[in-house]
Formats: structure tokens, sequence, C-alpha cells
């Protein structure tokens, strides 16, 4: 394959795979910014090796490699960047902003594990076994973080509610 139709393959799955990626990058940070910074830091990684790729499903590569640098970066910084205001909701998005704001705020107290595991599993509609595969985790890790995290996430939106109900009382 010559180098430019290498560069046209690519440009195309860049096309597809852009808002894809960003919406998955950025629930897994919790930051659009640091979303779309994610998801360009993998897409240059992705090109140099693009022409070396031995794989069917280059997707399922680059949502391997957004986890993997998001887990590296919070590995490094050892905390989370925390936000006074929620990232951007996606566009077209059903649910109302109030909701999808909560649902944000909810997924940025968790744990940057439990938070991926979540977003692979509801969100991008992975399976157990293949939301594992992507962590590079067993299925059994995967449950137990899920559990978790949906507790957490359970715990954390009654909060909110039992809030939002006083204040309608007052």
């Amino acid at each position: 394959m010559s180098r430019k139709t290498e560069d046209d393959a690519y440009a195309d799955f860049v096309g597809t795979a852009w808002p894809r990626h960003l919406r998955t990058a950025t629930l897994i940070t919790g930051d659009r910014h640091r979303g779309e910074e994610l998801l360009q830091d993998c897409l240059v990684k992705l090109y140099v090796r693009w022409g070396r790729m031995r794989t069917e499903d280059p997707h399922a590569y680059l949502r391997r490699m957004l986890v993997n640098n998001h887990i590296s970066w919070w590995r490094r910084r050892r905390r989370e960047l925390l936000t006074a205001e929620p990232p951007d909701a996606p566009a077209g998005s059903g649910a109302s902003p109030e909701t999808t704001d909560e649902l944000y705020r909810a997924l940025r107290e968790l744990p940057p594990r439990q938070r991926a595991v979540v977003v692979l599993r509801h969100f991008e509609d992975l399976s157990e076994k293949d939301t594992a595969a992507t962590l590079g985790c067993s299925v059994g890790t995967v449950k137990s973080q899920h559990f978790r995290a949906m507790a957490r996430l359970r715990t954390v939106l009654s909060g909110n509610q039992s809030k939002n109900q006083e204040s309608v009382i007052r």
C-alpha cells in the first residue's frame, strides 16, 4: 500500500472515529478539553503505527490507547484534575442538561478505573469480556469495579435528588 493510500485511509478513519472516540475520551477523563487532548495524542501515536498495524478493528485499538494513555496520565499525576464546570454536553443528547450535568459530576467522583469501566460498559456498550480486554484486567475485576461504581453512582445521584427536593420545598 502506498503512503498516499495509507494517509487517505487514516484520514477517513479519523473522520469517522473523532466524534465517537471524543465522547469516550471526554467521559473517561471527566473533562472535554482533557478528552480532546487525550484523543489527539492517541491519534498522533496511531498515525505513526498506522502502516504497521495488524488489527482488524482500529476502533478497538484506539479505544485501548485512550484508556492506557489516560491511566498513564493519572498515574503520573496521582490525582484527578477537578474543574468547577462540568464538561460540555454532547450534541443531540436525549437527556436534559440538568440530568446530563448531574451524571457527569457523578462520573467525575468515581476513581479513574471505575469511571473507565462504566464508560466502556454503558457508553461504548462493550461486554464485560471486551471491557476486560480493553483495560487489560480480568472479567472478575471488571465486575467488581462495575458493582462498586454503580453503587457509588446510586449514592451520589440519590443524594443530589434529595438536595434538589429540599431546595424545592424551601
